[in-house]
């Protein structure tokens, strides 16, 4: 944080960006255990070592789709936006050993744009929010944000605040 900055909105994806992936993994987890565990007993093939040799096998593979959901939630969880006073920060951890951060000061922002389209994005009001920089980076992003109408106004009123203290 810069001298005399406070944060003013913090945002990250709306739910739909985290909600529909993790069921979706969860059932492409779960199915095929389930389908290969009814099929063998059905077959009468599930006993002895073939029940260990199936319970390893589904363990691994759990394992595997529980170590893929939790990295979705936690990309989720570590890409945010914040907007301060001076400044929209747009900070993304991957990964528990990456972090990707940019900034864009707002009275270098000289236009902004917000996209809404689509069935489910007008029903949940989430949308992006493109700003056009004067900056070496000529684009700044936030896509998939709820209610992206207010952090467009929310920046207009912080760049022009910002634009007539810095005459």
């Amino acid at each position: 944080m810069q001298d005399d900055e406070r944060v003013l909105m913090i945002r990250r994806r709306h739910w739909l960006f985290l909600r529909p992936s993790i069921a979706m993994m969860a059932v492409v987890a779960l199915v095929p255990v389930i389908v290969v565990g009814v099929a063998l007993d059905l077959s009468d093939a599930y006993g002895g070592r073939t029940a260990q040799v199936y319970w390893i096998v589904s363990l691994v593979y759990l394992a595997y789709w529980a170590v893929r959901i939790f990295l979705n939630w936690y990309r989720y969880n570590n890409d945010i936006w914040v907007i301060t006073n001076q400044r929209i920060i747009d900070s993304t951890r991957t990964n528990p050993f990456s972090l990707k951060m940019s900034t864009a000061d707002l009275i270098n922002i000289q236009d902004m744009t917000v996209e809404r389209s689509g069935i489910l994005r007008t029903l949940f009001n989430f949308g992006d929010v493109i700003c056009r920089t004067a900056a070496d980076v000529q684009e700044f992003s936030v896509r998939g944000i709820a209610r992206p109408q207010d952090v467009q106004l929310l920046v207009d009123r912080e760049r022009d605040r910002e634009r007539m203290r810095s005459r």
